[in-house]
């Protein structure tokens, strides 16, 4: 969908970058005249080229269901702060961080207070002010908005605008996570006079969803959903100084291998990003000399879920992977545990991730006080079979499927289209297998299979398979809100639009108390042990298979300097200090 006609003819990329975008022109096949149009586009020095393989499909961070589009979103919208990779907060549209020594912060722990920035203008030219911030708290603590971020507001009581440019958020107890709303990738704040008639259950007909209106140096001009975006600079941006591009051409799509290619071997792009491409090959592209590979370590964690519920049953209403029917075999603990002893990490991570990744038992890895001491992995499929007998799962028929009262042990595993996923999945299904488990492999695109779309049965919140594979983490030094993904609050079902992140459909009160305790501890060494705790129970549960705790790779051209990476929040958040050397 092209919303400004007039940038119809815009230039977008270089000829040489059609056979890296277009897998037709890989293959063979002619481009079509419009392609053909929009390849034909300028190599100009005020244009920045970012290659993302993973198209995102919303920009609306808030309601998005992958990176991706918290990536594209970024560009345009701006929380009130952020953390650095040294865990340092840098202010964005506050005017400085809260502290209870200039009084930001409540010694009690139950409010923040904020000074914002004024003379902000948003992309159209209306001022910035308190209110925004309060109307986006409204956006995410509606229910009928379905909102992917509202975990970082669970705490929340309520924000109140003190003056134009003073907001307090109050807590509903004490909360030692008082940087998680506002902050980060999952802060962004929204226009409220864009938003304010869309804020209920026709959130997602918001025209500013594909053409948003933001505070950040950019503004979008063009978004093509799964394909493209344009931005522009922004004119009512605040800094004097005016970013080193005039252009931006996101272009979503294809494959990692050819982005990295772009980049690395063929000069034909800046930046490409989440490079989930086998070690050797990037370390054959890169010694073409055009750009180099920037290695960040990171939060996010390789993981295999494990489905709670049987996802070929469904209820009278059409409901899978419901509630009501507890899965056929991952019910049974031992047989979860055969599972993970039959996944050979070491392998993985030796054969595809080379130094972007290391072997992992835990799902909580960063910051590093928090990655549990107490958690093992072992790859030993005289175990796994040893399991799977003792839960009763033996091939009584003789055809080479384990079975047990009439259910053959048959593993529908999925993740979404990408070479290394791919190869990973094979790893696991010879191992399975060979354990005389049925395994089925399905791909999805990925802007489907992380989209926040309820009517797709394909997406991760849905999850109509037995395992499957992604890759997240906590976006924020404090790791409450990704901890809360695996409470019983947290389970994606019809009756929820299936936004909630908890694919795995765990539920255990053990858990949710754990939980309950962090997000009132204020001690910092008590509460780094309930996180460790409630780590080491999914570990114990079986609930998810951790991988590799990966580092996060993108290609970055020889052209381009200050691009400095941060685990919490897109690798996007400082494109207004990206510059051409």
């Amino acid at each position: 969908m092209i919303l400004h006609s007039k940038f119809i003819k815009g230039k977008i990329f270089g000829l040489s970058l059609t056979c890296v975008f277009l897998l037709t022109a890989c293959s063979g096949s002619k481009p079509n005249s419009s392609t053909t149009q929009q390849a034909s586009s300028s190599n100009s020095n005020n244009t920045l080229r970012l290659l993302y393989w993973q198209a995102p499909t919303i920009l609306n961070s808030h309601l998005s269901g992958g990176v991706k589009d918290l990536e594209a979103s970024r560009v345009t919208y701006e929380p009130l702060a952020s953390f650095d990779k040294d865990v340092k907060l840098i202010p964005f549209l506050a005017a400085e961080i809260p502290t209870i020594e200039n009084g930001g912060l409540a010694k009690d722990g139950k409010s923040v207070t904020w000074k914002l920035k004024q003379g902000v203008k948003w992309s159209d030219g209306k001022p910035f002010t308190a209110a925004d911030v309060v109307f986006t708290y409204k956006f995410i603590s509606n229910p009928t908005v379905g909102p992917s971020t509202a975990a970082n507001y669970a705490a929340v009581k309520n924000v109140e605008a003190i003056t134009d440019y003073t907001v307090k958020i109050n807590f509903k107890d004490k909360n030692p996570a008082w940087s998680l709303p506002f902050v980060g990738q999952n802060g962004v704040i929204l226009p409220r006079h864009i938003f304010e008639k869309y804020n209920g259950a026709n959130a997602r007909e918001a025209p500013a969803n594909l053409l948003p209106v933001g505070t950040g140096a950019y503004r979008v001009v063009q978004f093509k959903p799964g394909d493209i975006i344009i931005y522009e600079t922004n004119p009512f941006f605040r800094e004097a100084n005016e970013p080193a591009f005039k252009r931006v051409e996101l272009k979503g799509g294809g494959d990692a291998t050819s982005a990295a290619r772009a980049v690395l071997q063929t000069g034909d792009a800046d930046y490409a990003w989440n490079l989930l491409v086998e070690a050797p090959i990037l370390k054959q592209l890169e010694a073409a000399g055009k750009g180099k590979i920037d290695a960040n370590a990171g939060a996010f964690v390789e993981r295999i879920v494990i489905n709670q519920t049987d996802p070929n049953k469904q209820t009278k209403d059409g409901e899978r992977s419901s509630l009501q029917f507890p899965h056929p075999f991952f019910s049974d603990k031992k047989v979860r545990q055969a599972f993970n002893y039959a996944v050979d990490r070491d392998t993985i991570v030796e054969q595809l991730y080379g130094v972007a990744g290391r072997p992992t038992a835990n799902i909580l890895v960063l910051p590093d006080t928090y990655n549990s001491p107490n958690t093992t992995y072992e790859f030993n499929l005289k175990k796994a079979a040893a399991l799977l007998d003792e839960a009763g799962w033996k091939d009584t028929n003789g055809n080479g499927i384990r079975d047990k009262n009439g259910v053959e042990m048959n593993v529908l595993f999925q993740t979404s289209v990408n070479p290394l996923r791919q190869k990973i999945q094979e790893i696991v299904k010879q191992q399975l297998t060979s354990l005389g488990v049925k395994v089925d492999l399905k791909n999805i695109d990925s802007s489907i299979y992380f989209a926040n779309d309820p009517a797709n049965p394909d997406t991760v919140a849905r999850f109509q398979a037995d395992i499957q594979m992604f890759s997240t983490g906590n976006s924020n030094p404090d790791p409450g809100a990704y901890m809360k993904n695996w409470t019983c609050e947290e389970i994606p079902q019809k009756k929820n639009n299936w936004s909630k992140p908890n694919s795995s459909r765990y539920c255990n009160p053990e858990y949710d108390k754990l939980w309950k305790q962090s997000a009132t501890e204020l001690n910092p060494e008590k509460r780094h042990q309930l996180f460790i705790q409630m780590n080491d129970l999914l570990i114990k549960d079986v609930i998810v298979i951790p991988l590799v705790a990966r580092a996060t790779v993108n290609g970055i051209s020889n052209r381009l300097t200050g691009v400095e990476a941060t685990p919490w929040d897109t690798q996007t958040w400082n494109i207004k200090d990206w510059k051409q050397k």
